[in-house]
């Protein structure tokens, strides 16, 4: 689709404002319009700011479908869902202690299925219980007979059942509590990441596996909170003993590329793990969930924030909302959600799978929100030569502020590339060696009442001397940039930039080839709607 900007997007932004205004984020409703000069043979484009939302990996919304039991949309994903959660039952994976990683990668591969085709990433949460019979649990779904159905119990046939006492301080025996139990473990989790942490579908691993949907309580991982269940720990009946090491030790060794998160920051204080809380916003939980998590410090810089937004309990549920769209379109509980993203440095969240994108007053709340989380790197200067030449080396400039909440977690290549002016098919291409992504930090000390980080988001720079080592017809040609994903190495991420070629490239401008070009600056006409592109994809091997 070819479009016209300028108007667009004051026009979509003038039209929901009533509904930003006090959302606690105060994006800029205008702001630089673009340039592109030409001084010294050297052309400097300053892009256009993209400032809607958008879809982009491994960050924003992140949804999530019970096998057999949630209806997924003709259209999938949701506008800004490029992860998805996948509870991961233990049996499916390894029923039996001989079961090998093949069990693991072919049930991957079976839930996991054309996530590519969508350039959707998957965040898997092994677990056993979904909700523990003395909370009311039942063994299998009495309305569902799906073979992946996550309700349930999911214990591997070779680990005895827990017997569990109706006394409060008798220990219970089997299940987590078996003498076996967190030798397998360990090796259930090895499994885990020889099948996963190279596969370029995973974004992110929930550590799971303890306690009700894996979320490490019920029982306990430590006795640091009260436990849920009865008024005091008991040894072996509401905490485990000794599993925060043998967690902790079994996947850091399990995954050495994929980033691990755990669900309560006061745990697993000696290793270097993300954290997914998953009650936002929810004030019963400030304690233990967002006072912890700021406790935690700047962990947020090398591994992910996440979570739900968890609207069925709690003061959420006590104000009367019944989905994410009553939670984000009450102001107060709105500006505390962006607060809670901001200050945390919060990558993604859940709760969105329900949700009702047809209503126009939740598309601009929800834009507000996917704006907030994750990265969002803006493009303040790209400075190219006017003319290249075969064989001799030329140098590009680029300046980028990551103006989202938290960075990207994984150096994904960012490339240069020489587009053919009528097809834009790539000519030529080189990849930015000194462009490590993973460290374009968002801002820090985020100050509700003005809306805006108190230390500024740095500026990064990338100088690159580059070679034009294959033989070009001389003439114009398009420099453009991307980021691309390593499992296929295709353009992914998008910067936030209008300037944008359907495909994921940004293009920057005109440039000559063995010849002087007759222009350089790109008119805005030529542009594609960054989130109106689904063609976008990665390969699996």
């Amino acid at each position: 689709m070819k479009t016209i900007f300028r108007l667009g997007f004051c026009l979509l932004f003038a039209a929901g404002a009533g509904c930003e205004k006090d959302s606690g984020e105060h994006f800029p409703q205008g702001g630089d319009t673009g340039s592109t000069t030409v001084e010294n043979g050297v052309v400097k484009v300053v892009p256009y700011e993209y400032y809607q939302a958008f879809r982009n990996p491994m960050k924003g919304f992140r949804e999530f479908f019970g096998p057999g039991i949630d209806k997924k949309r003709a259209e999938y994903p949701y506008p800004y869902g490029s992860l998805i959660k996948e509870y991961m039952q233990w049996n499916m994976m390894e029923n039996v202690e001989s079961d090998g990683v093949d069990k693991v990668i072919a049930y991957s591969n079976h839930r996991w299925e054309g996530v590519e085709e969508m350039n959707v990433k998957v965040v898997p949460r092994p677990f056993i219980v979904w909700i523990e019979p003395y909370e009311g649990g039942v063994e299998k779904n009495t309305y569902t007979d799906h073979p992946d159905d996550l309700n349930g119990w999911h214990w591997p046939s070779d680990i005895p059942r827990e017997v569990r006492s109706d006394d409060d301080n008798t220990p219970s025996t089997g299940g987590y509590f078996d003498p076996t139990f967190q030798e397998r473990v360990k090796k259930f989790v090895a499994k885990l990441g020889e099948a996963w942490d190279n596969d370029p579908r995973v974004a992110y691993v929930e550590m799971g596996i303890v306690g009700e949907w894996g979320e490490h309580h019920d029982p306990n991982i430590t006795t640091y909170w009260k436990p849920h269940s009865q008024p005091e720990h008991v040894a072996n009946r509401t905490w485990i003993p000794g599993i925060e090491k043998t967690l902790g030790d079994a996947f850091k060794a399990a995954f050495k590329n994929k980033k691990v998160m755990i669900r309560y920051a006061y745990e697993f204080e000696d290793y270097d793990f993300g954290v997914y809380w998953d009650s936002w916003a929810i004030s019963e939980e400030e304690e233990r969930g967002y006072n912890a998590m700021m406790r935690r410090g700047d962990y947020w810089r090398t591994q992910p924030v996440g979570g739900e937004i968890t609207w069925n309990w709690g003061d959420l549920y006590d104000k009367g909302y019944r989905s994410l769209e009553d939670c984000l379109a009450n102001a107060e509980t709105r500006a505390k959600v962006i607060e809670q993203i901001r200050s945390l440095h919060c990558n993604h969240l859940g709760g969105v799978t329900w949700a009702d994108f047809n209503d126009p007053v939740f598309q601009v709340n929800a834009s507000t929100v996917q704006k907030a989380l994750g990265y969002r790197f803006v493009i303040k200067e790209f400075c190219y030569p006017a003319r290249i030449e075969q064989g001799k080396p030329f140098e590009v400039k680029l300046k980028v502020v990551n103006t989202g909440s938290s960075p990207f977690y994984y150096d994904w290549p960012v490339e240069v590339a020489l587009l053919n002016v009528s097809t834009h098919r790539k000519v030529w291409s080189a990849t930015l060696a000194d462009a490590h992504i993973s460290q374009w930090m968002p801002g820090e000390n985020w100050d509700p009442a003005s809306g805006s980080y108190g230390t500024p988001a740095p500026e990064n720079e990338v100088t690159a001397a580059l070679t034009l080592d294959e033989e070009l017809r001389p003439g114009k040609y398009i420099v453009s940039l991307a980021v691309l994903d390593p499992a296929g190495m295709l353009p992914s991420l998008r910067f936030a930039a209008m300037n944008y070629f359907t495909g994921g490239r940004h293009p920057m401008g005109y440039v000559g080839v063995g010849a002087d070009s007759d222009e350089y600056e790109l008119k805005n006409a030529e542009f594609d709607d960054i989130q109106s592109d689904k063609t976008l994809r990665y390969i699996v091997d």
